[in-house]
């Protein structure tokens, strides 16, 4: 996928200078909540309660130091591989050896092509329309590429590696405490942000189906659990404003004008270390602004739902079809995380192995073997769900 939009833009430097009084504030600020710290469960196995009232108070929790430095190192690696095997650009089939490039195995591309720090959605109708406010747009230095990779789509089919994150215990008991132990995966992608080259993401909302439910509450959108291969800072990072996904469905053109630019008054970094694990609530208004820092960002990204908000729901996607989600849809999309736990299992055995209730009962229809990559998680992403 290829975006673009065009903006006025500034000189990098002179982002980098307006960008640094906001920066020292909000990392100030990021520090100050008391939401970070190791995963800890009691011991039946739940999350610390503790834990998950700081999740609801602010919208998200800094897990610390979840991914090992072998596990991290893995993790890098896979992704070095996969972005080595890209088309070499938007429109090519090839990759920089001149070899078929890894998109021709999958049914969906499983790049996206962005022009370096632009801002491809705020202001558009893309995404449903919900990045309304653009974002400052630096000049990428002389002698930059015309493309840069954004996101990977299928972290899952793309990277072993990725496929056994999915099936750590401590990540899935935190998706149990926040949506219920009938949870619902929904997408798994990586995003980058390579350095002086990384677009920004216009401010936004997840959220888009359940807004004016009935019994709409501030966990109805789901969450999004975000893997930090490499220090996550306040130049490259994801900002957020805590506590706003208690408030609905928030007018951030109205937040924009009153703070006078797109820094919006009251946002923080979300600060981590390499081997922590961010989750944040999907309905947090949020947004990430082009890296003109000289440090990469890549975010091993899952996001979760609870049942009861996908089961025979029809919703848009982010494409503009419309799709109901039935119960086989749900469970082909699902069993995935059964395939990742024995991934998982199998790669680290003396780890404590997580008992997913959907499938409980039926680990031997899915052990990882090849016979199930190519039957069960070969475009596994197809059945990526969205509300």
């Amino acid at each position: 996928m290829v975006q673009d939009n065009s903006v006025d833009q500034i000189e990098l430097e002179k982002h980098a200078e307006t960008m640094a009084d906001y920066i020292r504030e909000g990392e100030d600020a990021a520090y100050r909540l008391a939401n970070r710290g190791p995963i800890k469960l009691t011991p039946d196995g739940q999350l610390d309660p503790e834990i998950l009232d700081a999740y609801w108070r602010q919208g998200f929790y800094v897990f610390e130091n979840v991914i090992g430095s072998q596990e991290l190192a893995e993790l890098r690696a896979d992704i070095e591989r996969v972005l080595a095997e890209a088309p070499v650009d938007p429109d090519a089939e090839i990759d920089g050896q001149g070899r078929p490039a890894l998109n021709a195995q999958f049914e969906k591309p499983a790049y996206r092509f962005t022009k370096p720090l632009s801002d491809p959605l705020g202001g558009t109708s893309l995404n449903n329309g919900r990045h309304p406010v653009k974002m400052l747009s630096p000049q990428a230095e002389a002698g930059a590429p015309e493309w840069t990779i954004s996101l990977l789509d299928g972290n899952l089919q793309l990277m072993d590696a990725a496929l056994r994150l999915a099936g750590h215990a401590g990540l899935l008991s935190v998706a149990e405490a926040i949506c219920g132990p009938d949870f619902v995966p929904y997408t798994d992608v990586t995003f980058l942000k390579e350095p002086g080259l990384g677009p920004s993401v216009a401010w936004h909302q997840d959220g888009a189906t359940h807004w004016t439910a009935e019994d709409w509450d501030e966990g109805a959108h789901g969450f999004n659990s975000m893997t930090q291969l490499y220090p996550s800072t306040a130049a490259n990072c994801v900002w957020v404003i805590p506590g706003s996904h208690k408030l609905g469905k928030v007018d951030i053109k109205a937040l924009v004008e009153k703070s006078g630019s797109e820094r919006i008054e009251g946002a923080i970094p979300m600060l981590c270390q390499a081997g922590d694990v961010i989750v944040m609530n999907r309905q947090i208004v949020h947004g990430s602004f082009a890296n003109s820092s000289v440090q990469r960002r890549v975010t091993i990204n899952s996001g979760f739902f609870s049942m009861k908000r996908v089961m025979d729901v029809t919703a848009t996607m982010l494409s503009g079809a419309v799709e109901t989600f039935d119960a086989a849809r749900i469970t082909r999309r699902s069993r995935i995380i059964a395939l990742a736990i024995d991934a998982r299992q199998q790669k680290y055995p003396n780890e404590k192995r997580y008992c997913y209730q959907p499938f409980a009962g039926q680990e031997d229809r899915y052990r990882w073997t090849e016979e199930n990559r190519a039957k069960m998680l070969k475009n596994y992403n197809l059945d990526n769900m969205y509300i």
